[in-house]
């Protein structure tokens, strides 16, 4: 087998119902593996469609020319990857002051390694509540390219504490706040400076960094 290539692709498309069929059986006519897609804007004039896609070395070109022939697509425009730009992205969720105070951590970190040629984003979202909190928690292992989250409060349980384990369950790092409630339990790693916490959030996922949290001898810290 040949090299692959991930390339991205924003298409002006018609709206309208089979749309985004059409769309993919084109990619899937020129071998392409679409890792990524989402409607970015729907009106009734039209609707912008991203899609990351790993396709043969090579066949980038063939690829835009047979989506500009379709009747539907009024533009194709070939753009870098969101992986490559931003990267690995570390969610925090919480309160707003242990919130601001954990992306401080994170994002100073972030700089560190992304100078050194890796791509990590921040983002950040205050909540409060069990029940919207817990919801964040599930939504974040359906954000594309999330690779850890941060639960950053004073007390946080019940419903959120399950959410945790079933993001934990399908991959996804959670670092929790040492705060009262049953989600330090739940979580990955346990850091009680918020600074610090964003700050071991970071390398641990990075490439560029010697630290793994399964070769630590303890979770709490």
């Amino acid at each position: 087998m040949g090299t692959a290539e991930n390339r991205g692709f924003v298409v002006l498309a018609s709206s309208g119902p089979g749309v985004l069929h059409q769309l993919t059986g084109v990619i899937a006519a020129h071998s392409g593996d679409i890792g990524s897609v989402e409607i970015i804007e729907e009106k009734a004039e039209g609707a912008r469609v991203y899609f990351e896609i790993r396709l043969p070395e090579g066949e980038s070109t063939a690829l835009d020319a047979a989506l500009r022939a379709l009747p539907i697509v009024r533009e194709v425009t070939a753009v870098e990857t969101l992986q490559k730009i931003y990267g690995k992205r570390v969610i925090i969720v919480g309160g707003g002051a242990q919130v601001g105070q954990v992306a401080i951590g994170a994002i100073s970190e972030a700089d560190r390694h992304n100078i050194r040629g890796e791509h990590i984003s921040v983002d950040t979202i205050p909540l409060v509540g069990e029940q919207a909190l817990a919801a964040a928690v599930r939504a974040v292992a359906r954000l594309p390219r999330a690779r850890a989250l941060v639960l950053a409060g004073s007390l946080m349980g019940g419903e959120i504490e399950k959410a945790v384990r079933e993001v934990r369950a399908q991959g996804l790092l959670v670092v929790s706040l040492n705060m009262a409630g049953s989600v330090p339990e739940a979580a990955d790693l346990v850091v009680t400076d918020p600074l610090q916490a964003g700050v071991m959030t970071v390398m641990a996922v990075a490439d560029t960094a010697k630290f793994t949290i399964e070769r630590l001898k303890r979770r709490v810290f």
